[in-house]
């Protein structure tokens, strides 16, 4: 099996989207960071705040996206596609309240299982031959954001 290169547009948009988590875990240990982000964007865009309220959100964005590969099946296999995509939503939506610290394990443990999901797309071929090396990327720079999180 070779390997298929990730293409330029995905990996850029998904580099780019890290962006949200990278300044959470920065604003979060660098004072004059957070500082200057509650100043320039208010208190939602720094720290915890961000990087909770976008982890939900790209959870849900997941989702969407696990319903488009759960188009490419039928039958049987398409109903439990369809099935598995909603969950990474639900996740987010159940899993992030009660302060940031357990909102942020929450999410690990949501994209972490988002990983298993994508895992069964990918072994079906409903997803491309290098998403899990993307996904793989971008999850670990996640979850070390978030991890910063719930240990602060």
């Amino acid at each position: 099996m070779t390997k298929q290169k990730i293409p330029a547009a995905p990996l850029a948009l998904g580099l780019a989207g890290l962006i949200p988590f990278v300044w959470g875990a920065l604003s979060l240990f660098i004072p004059a960071l957070q500082e200057f982000g509650s100043a320039a964007f208010g208190a939602r865009f720094v720290g915890p705040y961000v990087q909770v309220f976008y982890g939900a959100i790209i959870l849900a964005f997941m989702s969407g996206v696990l319903w488009g590969f759960a188009t490419n099946s039928s039958g049987r296999e398409a109903g439990i596609g369809y099935g598995l995509s909603v969950l990474p939503a639900l996740w987010a939506f159940f899993a992030t309240g009660g302060g940031h610290s357990s909102a942020a394990i929450g999410l690990i443990i949501g994209y972490i299982g988002l990983l298993g999901i994508e895992t069964w797309f990918v072994q079906r071929k409903l997803a491309p031959g290098w998403w899990m090396r993307l996904r793989l990327i971008l999850s670990a720079v996640v979850i070390t954001c978030l991890a910063t999180t719930s240990l602060a």
